[in-house]
């Protein structure tokens, strides 16, 4: 093995980076934690991306998730949501940073000049598909499982997600944005959220190939990668597009659960009321806003958008105020009862003015941490 291709360990071995001939791999390497992102690993990929984009013999980048045998498999999880009620408890600036630079890494990739290619085999969700969704080419395998569930945990789509949900087609980006569906192969490569699928079968020898196989130039690193490209499975929310366009299409979050309710006899609407009344009903409402408002903006827009509201759902945990975030993450992965106490807990409950106040910039114009963005 020639001295390109030894890796590099970075982020205390989180980020491993590797350079094969005209490729840069970098893999996600925190599988104990599904790959999930942190500060420092936030930090290392906008270097690594930044550093690549000047080098010409860099002509093509790959992301990967790490994997261990016997668990499941992530591309990246998202990020770390333990960290965000630590910080946001301690009032540690990390966690605005964490915020700042990661919409702005996503920004990179989205306008990264050389192709990226992300292999979003097994749990892309969050953050996650924040990375991914800016790559060129969106590789998916059977094990694929994209989602962005934030409402499940009192937070919004954030990562540019207000942005690419909204440019799906219908009212997808309504319907996923509100429950956090999770997707599988067949359904994110119908509605644009992937690119091409490749059987679990072959990932193994696609990855090994990237990594130990000669790449002479980018063009060889998408055929690495095309070449064990196959025909994906059946899509299966398919079949209930026009009754997602139907309901979500509703002018607010009451609208939407009334139009279910009133489908009785439907068990697909009756299941969607079911999660959706198990989310935030703020945070649903505030992520049907967002969407909505998106579809006007560009992605540089959008992502000063949700960093002004995801200042919000932090803040009043300062001040030791309820905050919709913190009660989520608390119940879900801190006391784990499964039970978050949500306010108002009600659809009917939400003041226009509640949700608006999301809107609204903490910073002027000029000292918005994204004001590079637009």
């Amino acid at each position: 093995m020639s001295d390109q291709v030894l890796p590099v360990l970075l982020s205390d071995g989180h980020i491993q980076a590797e350079v094969n001939g005209a490729l840069g791999l970098i893999t996600l390497n925190r599988p104990e934690a599904l790959n999930a992102l942190t500060l420092p690993m936030v930090r290392d990929l906008t270097r690594l991306l930044k550093h690549w984009a000047t080098l010409p013999a860099v002509q093509a980048v790959v992301l990967v998730g790490q994997r261990i045998e016997g668990r499941p498999t992530a591309f990246c999880a998202g990020g770390d949501v333990r960290f965000f009620h630590q910080a946001a408890q301690a009032q540690d600036p990390a966690l605005q940073a964490f915020f700042d630079e990661e919409y702005a890494l996503d920004h990179l990739i989205h306008g990264y000049t050389k192709p990226c290619i992300a292999l979003m085999d097994g749990i892309v969700m969050g953050g996650g598909m924040g990375l991914a969704q800016g790559a060129k080419l969106r590789v998916v395998s059977e094990r694929s499982a994209l989602a962005m569930p934030e409402t499940r945990i009192g937070l919004f789509p954030d990562v540019g997600g207000t942005w690419f949900l909204g440019q799906l087609p219908g009212h997808m980006g309504e319907w996923l944005a509100l429950t956090g569906q999770t997707l599988g192969a067949g359904d994110a490569l119908e509605m644009g959220l992937a690119d091409v699928y490749v059987p679990a079968r072959e990932w193994d020898g696609m990855v090994h190939a990237l990594r130990t196989a000669p790449q002479p130039h980018a063009e060889h690193v998408v055929a690495t990668v095309m070449e064990r490209v196959d025909l994906g499975p059946e899509p299966q929310h398919l079949p209930q597009r026009l009754l997602i366009d139907r309901h979500f299409s509703a002018a607010d979050l009451a609208g939407v659960l009334a139009s279910l309710s009133a489908a009785p006899g439907s068990a697909w609407c009756q299941q969607m009321l079911q999660q959706l009344r198990a989310n935030s009903p703020l945070m649903m409402a505030l992520s049907l806003a967002l969407v909505r408002q998106a579809r006007q903006l560009s992605l540089g827009a959008a992502l000063q958008m949700e960093r002004n509201a995801m200042w919000h759902c932090f803040a009043p945990a300062a001040q030791g105020a309820h905050s919709e975030a913190m009660e989520g993450i608390r119940a879900m992965f801190i006391d784990k009862d499964q039970r978050p106490a949500w306010r108002p807990g009600a659809a009917d409950e939400i003041r226009p003015e509640a949700v608006s106040a999301f809107f609204a910039s903490p910073w002027s114009t000029t000292a918005h941490p994204l004001a590079a963005l637009i």
